[in-house]
């Protein structure tokens, strides 16, 4: 089974976070120039939430709301579910499906080292049932008639 801490060693891991007293906009600017759809909301190394592309959008957007005047705090998923390390990939996954989130702040010593999201766990899975159909075809050419 693959842990959280491959799943980490195999990305650039760097961390997007925003304050809580930020505007909204900082948060759109960093999903825009860096491409990522949740950004953590950090403060004192302590994670006090996560802000989703889906939070601006139903939060701030569709109700008609300046982006630069609302704040994080007004807008974030407080008290983010989270993962260790040792959690595996399958473990991760369930989180996901079961609380329909699609990404998973990952703590070490109560300190955000990471994040990992659906698409690197879909990624993950993918590699990992290339490799299996590798070798189960050199094992059925290996020991063909």
């Amino acid at each position: 089974m693959t842990t959280v801490k491959k799943v980490l060693d195999q990305k650039s891991n760097t961390i997007y976070s925003v304050r809580s007293t930020d505007p909204v906009e900082n948060v759109l600017k960093i999903m825009r120039d860096f491409r990522v759809r949740a950004v953590l909301v950090i403060e004192e190394e302590e994670l006090l939430g996560i802000v989703s592309q889906g939070d601006c959008a139903i939060k701030v957007l569709l109700q008609h709301k300046n982006s630069a005047d609302v704040t994080v705090s007004s807008i974030m998923t407080k008290k983010p579910l989270t993962v260790a390390l040792s959690n595996t990939v399958e473990e991760c996954m369930a989180i996901m499906v079961h609380k329909h989130i699609r990404h998973l702040p990952v703590l070490e010593k109560n300190k955000v080292i990471g994040v990992i999201s659906v698409g690197d766990l879909v990624k993950n899975i993918i590699e990992q049932q290339g490799n299996q159909i590798k070798f189960l075809e050199t094992y059925i050419k290996g020991h063909g008639a």
